[in-house]
C-alpha cells in the first residue's frame, strides 16, 4: 500500500511519465483544489455596468489544479467570465465554471454589519417599551393611592390626620413629577433611537439590492507539467454600476479664457467595494447592442374588424415570444459584448497614467479614460467624483439677452475643444472670477469641435424692457377696421470695465391669417429683418459705461368682425 502511494505521488509530479506508462487516471487522481486570495485590481465602468478584474498569484505544484475564487457577487454575468495568466509555470487553462451558492446568512460584510446594527437598535427599542410599561404601572399605582387618600372614610378605616394627609399628598406629588420627567427623557431617547434606525435602514436599503443571501464561486482549472508560479487575472461583468460626466467651468474674464474641469461621477452597488483600484471610465454603451435596429413593414389597409382582431392576436403571440427572448437575453448579451469590453480593459491596463490627467484611449466607436491615481468606490451607491482632466480654453465671451422674457443678460463663450478628450453631455457648475454663479449643462463636444458655453446670468450688463405705448384706432372710410399699435423700449447698459458684445433678441408677431396684417414700424425692416419665426436680433459692441436704446414698434390691423387671438 505504501509503495502504491509513493508511485502515485511520483506520477503526480511527473505527469508525462504517467502518460508514457499508460496510467490514464493519474491526472484525475492528482487534481488539487486551491482557494485563491484575490484582490480587485482594475475596474472599467460603463453607463450601465462594470467590468471587474481580480488578480492573484498562485503557486502550482504540477498536474491539474482547481483555482477557486469564492464569495463573488451574486449578480455577476457567468457568460462574461474571462481568465488570463502569466508566470514561470507553463500553465494551460482548461476551463472556467461558476456555481451559485445560497446561504442562511448575508455574505456582504457591509450589509451584515448594518443588519446587526438594526437588530441591536431593535433591542434598545424593546428596552424603552419595557421602561414605558413600568412607568405606566407606577402611574396606575399612584392614581389608586391618590383615589384612596381622597376617598370618604370607611367604617373600619380611620381618617388620616392632617400630618399623614399632607405627607401622603407631598409623596404623590413628588412621585408624579418624577414620572413626568422620566417620560420626557424616554420620549427624547425614543426619538433619537428612531432617527438612528431610519439612518441605518436607509443605508441598508441602498446596499440590499447587491447583498442578497447568496454568492457565486468561480473555479478555474489549470494544468501545468511542472511546479511554478502563475499570475492569474479573472474578469467578469456586474450590473449596478454607472458613471456620468460633470464639469466645473471657471471663467477667467481678465484672460478671456475658461478653465474647464472634467470629472466623472461614479455610482456602484455591485456588492463588493472597490479599494485602490485602477479605474477606467468608458464612453461605450454595450446595452445598445452591436447592430442598428431593423425597420418592419409599415402596412396601410382598409379598416376591417375581423382582420384587425386576427392581426392583434398574431401581434400578441409575437410579443409573448419576444418577451421570452428578452428574459433569456441578458446573459447572452453579456457573452456577446464581453469580449470587446475585456479587450478594452486589458488594453487600458497596459498603459500608465501620466501626470494628473487621465489617459485617453480612443477606439473605433468609443473612448476610455483611465484615471491617473488609484480610486476607491464603496458599494453603497454614494457618488464618487474622480478627475478626468482639466484644460484652459481660449474663449470669446459675449452676452445674450431676451428682455421680453427676462431682463437679464446671460454670458456665453464661443470655445473650441482644443483637448484630445471628447466632452460628453453633462451638468456643469459655473464660476465667474472665483464666485459660483450658476448651474448649466454641456452638450456632447468632440475634440476640435466648436461649441458655446452657457455661463449664466451676469449683472454687469443692465437690461430693461418697457412698453412705452399701446393704442387702438379705427381704420377705413367707414371705420370698418381696427389698428392696434405697440411700442416697446429696450435699454442695454454695459456696467463692466471692459468692452463687451451683447446680442439682443426680440420679436414681432406673425400673422397666420390673411385677415390679420402685421406691420413692422421700428426698426425698419431694411435694417433689421425678422426671421421666419418673427425674431429680431441686434449685435451691440458696448464700451465701458455705454448705454444703448432700441425701439420696437409694430401695428396689427384687422376688420371689426374678426376675433384676433394672441394679442398682448
Amino acid at each position: 500500500m505504501k509503495t502504491s502511494r509513493l508511485l502515485l505521488a511520483a506520477l503526480c509530479l511527473l505527469p508525462r511519465l504517467a502518460v508514457a506508462i499508460g496510467v490514464g487516471g493519474a491526472s484525475a487522481l492528482c487534481l488539487r483544489a486551491a482557494p485563491v486570495s484575490s484582490t480587485i485590481s482594475a475596474v472599467t465602468v460603463y453607463t450601465d455596468r462594470a467590468v471587474v478584474t481580480r488578480t492573484a498569484t498562485v503557486e502550482l505544484a504540477g498536474g491539474t489544479t482547481e483555482l477557486v475564487f469564492a464569495s463573488l457577487p451574486q449578480a455577476l454575468n457567468e457568460r462574461s467570465l474571462q481568465v488570463s495568466g502569466r508566470g514561470t509555470a507553463q500553465a494551460l487553462i482548461l476551463d472556467v465554471s461558476a456555481k451559485q451558492t445560497y446561504v442562511d446568512y448575508t455574505p456582504n460584510a457591509r450589509v451584515k454589519e448594518l443588519e446587526d446594527q438594526l437588530k441591536a437598535l431593535g433591542k434598545q427599542v424593546r428596552g424603552l417599551d419595557d421602561r414605558a410599561n413600568l412607568l405606566n404601572a407606577s402611574q396606575a399605582t399612584l392614581d389608586r393611592m391618590e383615589a384612596a387618600l381622597f376617598a370618604p372614610p370607611a367604617k373600619d378605616v380611620p381618617r388620616p390626620d392632617l400630618n399623614q394627609f399632607t405627607s401622603s399628598l407631598n409623596y404623590l406629588t413628588e412621585q408624579k413629577a418624577k414620572l413626568t420627567t422620566e417620560r420626557a427623557t424616554l420620549d427624547e431617547s425614543r426619538e433619537d433611537l428612531q432617527n438612528k434606525i431610519n439612518t441605518v435602514q436607509n443605508q441598508l436599503n441602498e446596499l440590499r439590492g447587491a447583498g442578497g443571501r447568496g454568492f457565486k464561486t468561480v473555479t478555474v482549472r489549470v494544468s501545468a507539467p511542472q511546479a511554478g508560479s502563475l499570475d492569474v487575472a479573472l474578469s467578469y461583468t456586474v450590473p449596478g454600476a454607472s458613471w456620468s460626466p460633470s464639469y466645473d467651468a471657471r471663467v477667467l474674464s481678465g484672460e478671456r479664457a475658461v478653465a474647464l474641469g472634467y470629472f466623472g461621477i461614479v455610482h456602484q452597488s455591485t456588492g463588493e467595494d472597490w479599494k485602490d483600484v485602477a479605474l477606467t471610465l468608458s464612453t461605450a454603451r454595450p446595452g445598445l447592442g452591436g447592430a442598428a435596429p431593423v425597420l418592419s413593414v409599415w402596412n396601410v389597409d382598409v379598416f376591417n374588424p375581423v382582420v384587425l382582431r386576427e392581426a392583434q392576436m398574431r401581434d400578441e403571440r409575437r410579443m409573448d415570444k419576444m418577451k421570452a427572448m428578452r428574459e433569456n437575453a441578458p446573459a447572452m448579451a453579456g457573452a456577446v459584448n464581453m469580449q470587446s469590453l475585456t479587450t478594452n480593459a486589458e488594453a487600458v491596463e497596459m498603459k500608465d497614467a501620466e501626470m494628473a490627467s487621465a489617459t485617453i484611449e480612443a477606439g473605433a466607436t468609443s473612448a476610455s479614460f483611465r484615471i491617473a491615481v488609484s480610486s476607491s468606490v464603496p458599494s453603497d451607491n454614494s457618488p464618487q467624483k474622480v478627475p478626468i482632466t482639466s484644460v484652459k480654453l481660449a474663449a470669446n465671451p459675449e452676452y445674450l439677452t431676451v428682455p421680453k422674457r427676462l431682463a437679464t443678460a446671460y454670458l456665453t463663450a464661443k470655445v473650441v475643444n482644443s483637448s484630445e478628450f471628447p466632452l460628453l453631455a453633462g451638468a456643469m457648475n459655473v464660476f465667474l472670477d472665483g464666485t459660483f454663479v450658476a448651474t448649466s449643462a454641456l452638450r456632447t463636444v468632440m475634440a476640435g469641435e466648436k461649441f458655446d458655453l452657457a455661463l449664466g446670468a451676469d449683472e454687469g450688463i443692465s437690461v430693461k424692457h418697457k412698453r412705452v405705448n399701446k393704442f387702438t384706432e379705427d381704420t377705413g372710410l367707414t371705420n370698418s377696421g381696427k389698428r392696434i399699435t405697440y411700442e416697446y423700449l429696450i435699454t442695454i447698459q454695459n456696467n463692466r470695465r471692459t468692452a463687451e458684445r451683447v446680442i439682443v433678441a426680440d420679436q414681432v408677431p406673425l400673422s397666420r391669417n390673411e385677415k390679420v396684417v402685421v406691420r413692422q414700424l421700428a426698426p425698419d425692416a431694411k435694417d433689421v429683418k425678422p426671421t421666419d419665426e418673427g425674431t429680431l436680433k441686434w449685435t451691440l459692441d458696448l464700451k465701458p459705461g455705454e448705454k444703448h436704446e432700441i425701439t420696437v414698434k409694430f401695428a396689427i390691423e384687422f376688420d371689426n368682425g374678426v376675433n384676433v387671438t394672441g394679442l398682448d
